[in-house]
């Protein structure tokens, strides 16, 4: 039987449109319906809205959890079962959901108060850089305050996080075949989301982590556990750590995964995992159109 893993993509891969074909499904009505309940507001409305709402990060993180969710329920009702999950920064909550560490409604309302705590923090800056050396950049990120390696995606690419002067002074100390600010309001991933990172541990606190049914690869720490106590430690050093992706994907090779299903709209992850995993097989779900017969 093939080993696969099922993957989540996080902030930047929402799309105006994305889960609205869904919504006739039985399994997504219920969810959407849920999701209406503990947010106050319909997903269905919020992605299909022609000025872009869904790119506003309080709305962006809840309706890419419920929309990756919903897919990933209509892939099991399909009798399609992960045997590994990981996820992208936001993502990595949807992967919990689909391992059976926490219910759909508890992980919407650890995204949702994860989305208001994270837009309260302004002042940062965050840059993807594509095309560097990594001694180089690692050499920089040292020499200078108030940045980090905030997402190590790949080889070849990283988001750096911080300070604007901070990110600006490392993106002009190296060289990069291309250098892109992030369209986000703060210094995600960074030391300086620790108020809000913080004040999420409370809530966090007071919420009980099952043991997974499946193992889940975290963002901090990319090997894979069970363990709920372990995969809530890590998740509590999540806002304020690195997206190790990078690692992540190392993983699938040695836990002899031989087929990656992004879960989600776009092929953010699945482009990446194409770069540097050979002789994995890839698929994609992010429509209705998507889903296996």
């Amino acid at each position: 039987m093939t080993k696969t893993a099922w993957v989540f993509p996080g902030q930047g891969s929402q799309k105006i449109g994305m889960g609205v074909d869904l919504a006739e499904e039985p399994i997504a009505s219920a969810k959407y319906e849920a999701a209406e309940k503990i947010l106050g507001w319909s997903v269905p409305e919020i992605c299909n809205s022609e000025d872009d709402k869904v790119s506003n990060s309080l709305y962006t993180q809840p309706t890419l959890y419920v929309v990756e969710s919903i897919l990933a329920d209509l892939m099991r009702d399909r009798d399609r079962q992960p045997n590994l999950v990981a996820g992208h920064s936001l993502g990595e909550y949807v992967a919990l959901y689909v391992a059976g560490v926490f219910d759909f409604e508890t992980g919407l309302k650890l995204v949702l108060r994860r989305a208001e705590l994270m837009s309260t923090v302004a002042g940062g800056q965050m840059m993807a850089l594509i095309g560097f050396n990594r001694e180089q950049l690692e050499e920089q990120i040292e020499q200078t305050a108030d940045v980090v390696l905030a997402n190590d995606n790949s080889d070849a690419q990283v988001v750096i996080s911080g300070t604007p002067e901070a990110v600006e002074a490392v993106a002009s100390n190296i060289k990069t075949k291309r250098a892109v600010k992030l369209n986000v309001s703060g210094a995600f991933h960074s030391p300086f989301m620790a108020p809000a990172a913080a004040e999420f541990q409370t809530v966090l606190d007071g919420v009980t982590f099952a043991d997974a049914g499946v193992p889940v690869l975290s963002n901090t720490d990319p090997t894979p556990t069970t363990n709920g106590e372990r995969l809530k430690q890590r998740l509590s050093s999540q806002m304020t750590g690195s997206v190790r992706w990078r690692e992540i994907m190392q993983q699938f090779s040695e836990q002899n995964i031989e087929t990656v299903v992004e879960v989600g709209p776009g092929k953010v992850l699945s482009n990446l995992i194409k770069r540097a995993c050979s002789g994995i097989s890839l698929g994609q779900v992010g429509t209705l159109a998507n889903l296996p017969e």
